[in-house]
């Protein structure tokens, strides 16, 4: 299965929630964290809710 690393570059200040919890459970929670991760559809989803926090690179 390939791999892809997703990187926090915004600030969860002020955002809902369910972003919160969304960031939580990729194991990110501070910016400039990054975390690879397994290319998922599961993962994709969660990716598409918070784009405008995270960074992709696929690998």
């Amino acid at each position: 299965m390939s791999k892809i690393v997703v990187k926090q570059v915004k600030s969860l200040i002020g955002r809902p929630e369910s972003q919160r919890k969304i960031v939580a459970a990729l194991g990110l929670g501070r910016i400039g964290k990054a975390k690879e991760l397994n290319d998922s559809q599961a993962v994709r989803g969660m990716i598409a809710k918070v784009s405008h926090l995270v960074e992709v690179v696929e690998q």
